[in-house]
């Protein structure tokens, strides 16, 4: 029989409550600006091409340099792969809770930080502009392992999938947010200044006080999680930490009677009982037991990243390229930011929102491995039917929108959610932070593959059409149909993915298991409110 401590038995068995609830708020906020900075950037970048590469003899609009645009639109995603493996291995070593307020602290000032870049030439405010954002995907990077590990330590059993991805979910909220709120500033912005399109007066198609919406637009990502930072504080640390790793058995019982409104034993002689032959992540033992666990977490992650974020990242060239967004010289500069974050919204609404509540609605019906495999299917399928048939969907924009929102709708009720859920369930609470880390490290590694990669590849293969200073590429049509043979090759590593549904932890990680056959025993008694 299973030697399950009692306090996390009560976590298993517990019934929904209102700290499930707070929890899921205080982990998604943390979400909610991760997703609105590294996906408000695409929003700009335009934007930042119109004002400080601005040319005026030449017949388009200025737009950033390749080496830019690659550094301003990737440099967050190192910064994200590093701080994933720095704070996934510090919150092994220190605890979830002493490292998550300062992850928070690092996203709201760097994402203020990144509002007020400064130089005196255009490389000078390109520069420091990158300098915050790799610091502010350091801070993001350190939100990915801690807030699953804290909410898959805190959920029961029944409903774990379901909480972990409702704080994935909030990653939608914040795409979404970043599109309303360039809409907003951009049309006040239109309103109250005049411009004329670029075709007819270049020099005044971008007003001076321009330069003030990309700011605004980073810097509102700051205050939802500023909201939120005094309640992580006062969130305790997790009774999985506390007594399976710091081995304090007295301190997880009271912490835990606390916010389950249960007496519980402090059960220290089992504590210690309980996982006596520690084996290492580098050790052989950890890979018989999860090495083909962690390659199926990281390769999966990998791959749906290197599709997800080139797709999300380059809407805009998408848009242009089926002429679904007008040609940027026939706008003002405030009106294509507008018209850019118009259509980006349309699309978090339509598909990318909905994906992520319908994997929280399903997860504890379905399981993981299916919706992952179902959503690797269906990602390939419709990058395949948006790509053969490409020329059909220049003349055919609702279709093309239809089919480019399932494309989102099927990676977020997929491997997004599922790639998110998963490494924080399978692996032993001493290595589950980092080895969380190291499989979201791998998936912002496609992404730093997909954004740089598709910048370049999706250009146009006529040197006349392609954007100035990149070489031809392969066009967008063969960069989709290479972006879905991606997706075929992720439904292929899914195989090694375990099923977690409705088992604890331990049982799924082995931390169970005794060789004494040492028996479960605990009482656990309401306390009058």
């Amino acid at each position: 029989m299973a030697n399950q401590l009692g306090v996390l038995n009560a976590l298993d068995a517990a019934k929904t409550q209102w700290y499930h609830f707070t929890a899921i708020v205080i982990a998604g906020m943390g979400f909610f600006t991760d997703a609105y900075d590294l996906f408000s950037i695409s929003l700009i970048t335009k934007l930042l091409g119109r004002i400080y590469y601005f040319k005026a003899d030449s017949p388009k609009p200025g737009t950033l340099p390749p080496n830019v645009a690659a550094a301003v639109n990737g440099v967050a995603f190192c910064g994200t792969l590093a701080g994933q493996l720095f704070f996934g291995w510090l919150g092994d070593k220190l605890g979830r809770k002493r490292v998550y307020g300062l992850t928070l602290m690092l996203m709201v000032i760097c994402s203020i930080a990144s509002g007020l870049s400064f130089g005196k030439s255009p490389q000078g405010v390109m520069a420091t502009l990158c300098f915050f954002r790799f610091w502010l995907g350091f801070g993001i990077g350190g939100d990915y392992p801690l807030s699953a590990t804290i909410m898959s330590e805190y959920a029961n059993k029944k409903t774990r999938g379901a909480f972990i991805a409702a704080v994935f979910a909030m990653q939608g909220f914040g795409i979404l947010t970043g599109g309303i709120v360039a809409l907003i500033v951009s049309a006040a912005f239109d309103h109250a200044y005049t411009a004329h399109p670029y075709q007819r007066d270049p020099e005044h198609s971008t007003v001076p006080q321009a330069d003030y919406i990309w700011r605004i637009i980073l810097m509102f990502g700051a205050f939802p999680a500023l909201l939120t930072y005094y309640w992580r504080m006062k969130m305790p640390e997790t009774a999985r930490y506390t007594a399976l790793v710091a081995r304090n058995a007295k301190q997880a019982a009271a912490d835990m009677s606390k916010v389950l409104q249960v007496d519980l034993n402090a059960e220290q002689e089992k504590v210690d009982k309980i996982g006596r032959e520690q084996f290492g992540l580098f050790s052989k033992e950890f890979a018989k037991r999860h090495g083909l666990h962690l390659l199926g977490t990281t390769s999966t992650w990998f791959l749906l990243d290197i599709a997800f974020y080139s797709s999300n990242l380059f809407q805009k060239d998408i848009f242009s390229a089926i002429g679904w967004l007008p040609k940027p010289e026939t706008m003002t500069a405030t009106y294509e930011v507008y018209r850019v974050a118009k259509a980006q919204t349309i699309i978090a609404l339509c598909g990318t929102v909905p994906g992520y509540w319908f994997t929280v609605a399903f997860i504890e019906h379905l399981g993981r491995f299916t919706i992952q495999m179902m959503g690797f299917f269906f990602m390939s399928v419709f990058m395949f039917a948006i790509a053969i048939p490409y020329q059909h969907w220049k003349t055919h924009n609702t279709g093309f929108l239809i089919m480019y929102s399932l494309t989102f709708f099927f990676a977020n009720f997929g491997p997004n959610a599922t790639t998110f859920i998963v490494p924080a369930e399978i692996f032993p609470a001493r290595l589950r932070s980092t080895c969380h880390g190291i499989s979201a490290a791998a998936g912002k590694a496609g992404a730093i593959v997909g954004s740089f990669g598709f910048l370049y590849a999706a250009q146009s293969t006529h040197k006349d059409k392609v954007d100035k200073g990149y070489p031809t590429g392969v066009g967008v049509k063969h960069a989709l149909l290479a972006l879905g043979a991606v997706n075929c090759l992720g439904m292929l590593f899914t195989l090694l993915v375990p099923e977690t549904m409705g088992r604890s932890l331990e049982d799924i990680t082995g931390e169970n298991e005794e060789d004494n056959g040492y028996q479960q025993r605990f009482s656990v008694e309401k306390v009058p409110v």
